[in-house]
């Protein structure tokens, strides 16, 4: 995945609330919209974007562009790394990551919300490595290769948990 120069990335942070108080999924998706990283984190500042991003670099390596909503937090961020050429803010330019927040949301509401941060960053990473594994763009295949991907994705699933 280093390869990828060209990928761009959408970052959004999203609310969470344990026990009352208020924690932030920091969440990257590339252009197809696979969740890359998830980051828990207690503030929403210049800290924990660049945290979260160094994170996210060092893992996946750069992207060509870099899309974020107006927090500035990752200007800041941004600029600290000396990656603001890449960064690009528009107002529905991150439709991509906003969207990706509803599966998430939903398992969240099923389980009946957390408890603890470090529950919360566990299940924000296996679930978006199971989405990811999972959830094939259904609108871009014919029913035959779907059903193919699917069943294939099942099969590796069952091997993994047996």
């Amino acid at each position: 995945m280093k390869g990828f120069r060209h990928w761009k990335w959408h970052l959004d942070e999203m609310y969470v609330k344990i026990g009352g108080e208020m924690h932030y999924l920091w969440r990257a998706v590339d252009q197809e919209g696979e969740v890359l990283e998830s980051y828990v984190t207690k503030t929403r500042d210049k800290v924990a974007a660049l945290a979260f991003i160094k994170k996210a670099l060092k893992r996946h390596g750069n992207a060509g562009t870099i899309n974020t909503d107006g927090l500035r937090s990752y200007g800041a961020a941004m600029d600290e790394l000396g990656n603001r050429e890449k960064q690009e803010i528009g107002r529905w330019a991150n439709n991509r990551v906003e969207n990706s927040h509803l599966p998430f949301r939903r398992r969240e509401r099923a389980m009946a919300r957390f408890r603890q941060m470090k529950t919360l960053q566990k299940f924000a990473s296996v679930h978006a490595s199971l989405h990811n594994h999972f959830a094939s763009e259904r609108h871009l295949l014919d029913r035959q290769t779907y059903k193919l991907h699917r069943s294939a994705a099942l099969a590796e699933w069952q091997s993994l948990a047996a």
